[in-house]
């Protein structure tokens, strides 16, 4: 019998060496043999084919199209119907990273059945790849920058724990960052690497100088390092902009040195769209004097692959003597073995992912996760008298440029939902008499609507004309009068993705090019909203933002405010659940609220003094991590203690003191009392903690030595400094509501 087996086991084996002449064809070889052994059978015109974003087939070798370029931001975008999630910075309100990784399991589901169409039907269109350019992992340093909205907010820890559940959930591991099968599912993209966050209006010239190694180490580095080393995110992106004088996608510090020698990064970087054309384009960088001297420069620092067209020159640039083939081979290996782990070139037999079907594009489960997140990253910032939740008998009347805007619940890099609920919908469902009072737009001026797709310094764009027009006092006392009879206002209004977004064409007064020069509500909405609390209306203001607003005015004009993001396709029923109770709003604010732009530094200032709740000294209009509920808590005095592993464990009793259940996010932060140029305080941990009306809690927290990291001038490492620490914990960040336990850790 044993002898049987050993010749069935050897005929196999046979048939295996038969069936796969080419080593690259066979599955069951490592992905770094098959791309050795694919890569010594191409051209040199056929890598440098391979190494741009649009990849062609090339049919001699049975190698298919591949399309480096998709997008996933908050579900997947820009290739059809899809789930549209809400916003990035609106689900980073939630601290709900297990409930992310779900998501983005489900977008990865539709990212992979949109792909088996396309390939089914013969052709791979931009947008429906394999490769998912997401997270964006930037902190959000400046309320001011346009693409906040794509981020987990200005935190470092905050933005590691979220970024990690993007990765794991689009790539196919588990939570726990497992890998479930020797398949990728996709592959993710941490971006921007490595200091980057605007300006969008200068992004493609700025050269940003003199950061300090505490700023790069302690607040610009840590996610990116932690997706590559923990996450085992396939791909990077490198930014637009210059650090000391180097573009990002030739800086062999950055994408040598520090990412591939000290990390230990094994996948591949790609460039932003037209960052190489940068390199030598007349009034940017400047830094090469043609395309092939500019392509060389990037691929021998170390990006393999080019979205634009300039690498189609590295042909001239190898006869030029400035790159070498051997180095050319070095970026295909790795680009291969990245499409060789998403079984590109193998069979659905043998790729389990091949066999999703289009059905399960935007199906049941997938609407009611897009409604859950929506609900969780709901923040309530301010509710006089309890106002807030709202008895749906009561005559409701609602305006506001937002109110019936679908489009402005997709936010950015959105896909199409096949049914989205608009805020007016939302609030229908609940008080279906709820009136409709048009008239106040967004600003004073025309806007249109624009999608963020960078390519070549441009952008295509869907327009869609809003109203136009001042919004003169007649047109106020109008308005107003409208609403005369009305119990309740709910004033739907804010910004949008047609005033923010990436490197847009928009120029009217507190916005330039994407971004904002002022952090103020438009003033259209800052006189409705006046003149309905002059009038003696109950107003509540309900806020759509992608970024933090200047409220000061509204805080006394609003007796409700409610910041709720851009909220997706549920977005208008998750907002009206929150009004009128059927949902307690949990969410907390991933990024300071400003009272106003006075207390800002510079834009284009890089240095994280006064910046953030880390480092800001002011008073905020709202702290991070700060939001209520319709119900309360109580933090109790806790205790903390060394353990022999040198970890700190932190325990303390939660008390739900309201009557109602509800979910707080408890935050731990620490600060070292000796460092007198570090952060005021940073965040080390969070949970939800749901508890009904009366239960407490015994709530526990273990810090790892890791989490005491901090950056040590003298040895230019991160590492953990002995001395006194504060542990903090508490329902935000705020100084005056936090516990405060002292301990004091010892060298090594």
């Amino acid at each position: 019998m044993r002898r049987i087996l050993a010749m069935a086991g050897f005929t196999l084996l046979m048939l295996g060496g038969t069936m796969f002449a080419q080593q690259y064809k066979n599955p069951n070889l490592p992905v770094e043999e098959r791309a050795a052994d694919l890569c010594r059978r191409l051209t040199l015109e056929e890598k440098v084919a391979l190494m741009q974003n649009a990849s062609p087939a090339i049919p001699r070798l049975d190698i298919p199209q591949f399309e480096w370029w998709s997008e996933a931001l908050h579900g997947v975008g820009l290739n059809g119907k899809a789930t549209v999630f809400p916003a990035t910075i609106g689900m980073a309100a939630s601290f709900n990273d297990t409930l992310l990784y779900k998501v983005y399991c489900a977008a990865s589901d539709e990212a992979r059945a949109k792909n088996n169409e396309a390939c089914r039907s013969g052709e791979i269109k931009r947008f429906q790849g394999l490769s998912f350019w997401t997270p964006n992992v930037n902190i959000f340093r400046d309320p001011r920058w346009g693409r906040g909205q794509e981020t987990y907010g200005e935190d470092p820890y905050l933005t590691t724990r979220m970024g990690l559940a993007v990765v794991r959930g689009l790539q196919g591991y588990t939570i726990d960052g497992i890998r479930k099968d020797r398949w990728l599912k996709l592959l993710a993209c941490a971006k921007h690497f490595a200091v980057h966050s605007g300006p969008e209006w200068s992004r493609h010239s700025f050269n940003l100088e003199n950061i300090s190694s505490r700023d790069l180490w302690e607040t610009y580095l840590p996610a990116f390092k932690s997706l590559v080393q923990e996450g085992g995110v396939r791909e990077v992106m490198c930014a637009y902009q210059r650090i000391d004088g180097e573009p990002c996608c030739g800086n062999t510090r950055y994408l040598q040195q520090i990412l591939r020698d000290e990390w230990g990064f094994k996948g591949l970087v790609v460039s932003d769209c037209s960052a190489i054309s940068d390199f030598h384009v007349k009034g940017r960088h400047g830094v090469a004097g043609s395309e092939h001297e500019a392509s060389a420069m990037a691929v021998r620092a170390g990006t393999d692959v080019e979205c634009g067209r300039n690498y189609r020159s590295l042909p001239e640039a190898v006869a030029a003597g400035e790159i070498t083939e051997a180095e050319i081979d070095r970026s295909v290996r790795r680009l291969l073995e990245a499409r060789f782990e998403v079984g590109d070139f193998d069979y659905e037999s043998v790729v389990p992912y091949k066999n999703i079907p289009m059905s399960i594009v935007n199906r049941k489960e997938h609407r009611e996760l897009a409604l859950q997140m929506a609900r969780e990253s709901i923040v309530l910032l301010q509710n006089k008298k309890s106002i807030l939740p709202l008895s749906p008998d009561l005559n409701v009347a609602v305006m506001g440029p937002n109110a019936v805007d679908s489009m402005m619940l997709w936010g950015n890099y959105y896909g199409r939902p096949f049914h989205t609920v608009t805020v007016l919908d939302g609030i229908r469902r609940f008080a279906p008499s709820a009136r409709y009072i048009p008239g106040c737009t967004f600003t004073d001026q025309a806007v249109g609507q624009q999608t963020g797709v960078p390519y070549d310094g441009t952008q295509p764009k869907e327009v869609k004309t809003a109203e136009s027009g001042r919004t003169t006092g007649a047109d106020v006392a109008s308005i107003v009068g409208q609403a005369s009879d009305a119990d309740v206002v709910i004033f739907v209004g804010g910004i949008s993705s047609k005033l923010e977004g990436e490197e847009m064409k928009v120029k009217l007064p507190g916005f330039r090019g994407g971004d904002r020069t002022d952090i103020e509500l438009p003033e259209a909405q800052r006189r409705v909203i006046a003149a309905l609390h002059e009038a003696g209306k109950k107003v509540v203001f309900v806020n759509c933002s992608g970024s933090a607003m200047a409220m000061v005015p509204e805080t006394e004009h609003a007796d409700a405010i409610v910041q709720a993001w851009y909220a997706g396709e549920q977005g208008g029923l998750a907002i009206a659940e929150t009004l009128f109770g059927s949902n307690n709003p949990s969410g907390k604010l991933p990024l300071t609220f400003y009272k106003n732009l006075s207390q800002l530094p510079d834009y284009e200032d890089y240095n994280m003094n006064n910046r953030t709740y880390r480092y800001f000294r002011g008073e905020p209009l709202y702290p991070f991590g700060y939001g209520l509920s319709y119900t309360t808590f109580q933090y109790k005095k806790g205790k903390a203690g060394l353990q022999k592993d040198g970890s700190v464990r932190l325990s303390f009793q939660l008390k739900n003191t309201g009557k109602r259940a509800g979910t707080e996010i408890a935050q731990v932060y620490i600060r070292c009392t000796e460092d007198v140029n570090g952060p005021i305080k940073t965040l080390r941990d969070f949970r939800r903690i749901t508890l009904q009306p009366g239960e407490t809690q015994t709530v526990s927290f273990v810090l790892q030595p890791v989490q005491f990291d901090t950056f040590d001038e003298s040895t230019h490492t991160m590492r953990v400094m002995p001395g006194e620490y504060e542990i903090m914990y508490g329902g935000s960040s705020a100084g005056h509501s936090l516990k405060k336990i002292n301990i004091k850790l010892l060298e090594n």
